[in-house]
């Protein structure tokens, strides 16, 4: 198996970020599949190697990238070294940041030889609240083909309900949220709210998910603590002809991961996650 680590591209604000590609090579075009990571998520947490490595055995390109402005950086693609740069990430440079990546995918040198890759199948995988921006990018961009959800959100205007949080934001400018692995304090700026209702338009996730024409795969663990299942449902309930839903009884929102990851093997939901996205990536539209 080929891997190529650590690619340098730019992102969102010319921030640069990093990003791996996975294939086996044998001469024959295959799809790509770009994986999103999520909220105080990398492209390196736990298990995404091992779900990198199941694509590429399966016969696609598998890219999984950060987020540029996700806290970590290039020097630091394992730690959230730059909690600035957190602080000061937004929804519409997550969905930057993806385009730029479609856009590598599409027309850079991606280190392969250009007949182990067919540019014009693009699959995305968004995992929680990347899973609103994969809603949002696959509206925007025609060069993605299918997408699938892993315990997504079903809107991006969340935690904001509570009028007096939102005002001592504001006055305050920051909030923070602590990191339970890390045990850091991790600071959202006040320029996230403000950003959202800026392109309340373009972040509208509903409004996506309706207006979608391509095959999505909503995937959800029925026991996730951390998006409710009824997320999935929601999504799907809003476009029945080219969603479906694919439950995964009793599993959390990371389908039994953790990081790190010592074992040498996908948990089993997250197998079983990995195998129906295989499976429906390879279906025929």
């Amino acid at each position: 198996m080929n891997i190529i680590r650590n690619i340098e591209i730019q992102g969102a604000e010319g921030r640069p970020t990093l990003l791996d590609l996975y294939v086996e090579r044998n001469g024959e075009q295959k799809p790509v599949v770009i994986f999103s990571h999520g909220f105080k998520g990398f492209k390196d947490y736990g298990c995404w190697d091992l779900v990198a490595r199941t694509f590429a055995g399966a016969g696609f390109v598998f890219i999984k990238y950060n987020f540029s402005h996700n806290g970590t950086t290039v020097d630091e693609p394992l730690e959230f070294a730059d909690l600035e740069a957190f602080g000061h990430n937004n929804y519409c440079k997550e969905l930057d940041d993806l385009g730029y990546v479609i856009d590598w995918v599409v027309n850079g040198d991606v280190g392969v030889p250009i007949n182990e890759l067919r540019r014009s199948e693009i699959y995305l995988i968004g995992h929680s609240r990347a899973g609103g921006i994969t809603f949002l990018k696959a509206l925007e961009d025609t060069r993605v083909r299918k997408i699938a959800t892993w315990a997504s959100v079903a809107s991006l205007d969340r935690g904001w309900e509570n009028p007096d949080a939102l005002a001592h934001w504001k006055e305050t400018g920051v909030h923070y949220i602590a990191n339970s692995r890390t045990k850091q304090q991790m600071p959202l700026y006040f320029q996230l709210y403000k950003n959202f209702q800026a392109n309340k338009e373009r972040l509208d996730v509903s409004a996506a998910i309706k207006q979608l024409e391509i095959p999505g795969l909503i995937v959800h663990g029925t026991a996730d603590p951390t998006v409710p299942f009824s997320d999935a449902e929601k999504i799907v309930k809003q476009n029945p002809k080219h969603f479906k839903v694919f439950s995964v009884e009793s599993a959390d929102h990371v389908f039994g991961g953790s990081h790190p990851w010592t074992e040498d093997k996908l948990p089993v939901d997250l197998k079983k996650v990995v195998e129906g996205c295989i499976d429906f990536f390879r279906e025929s539209v």
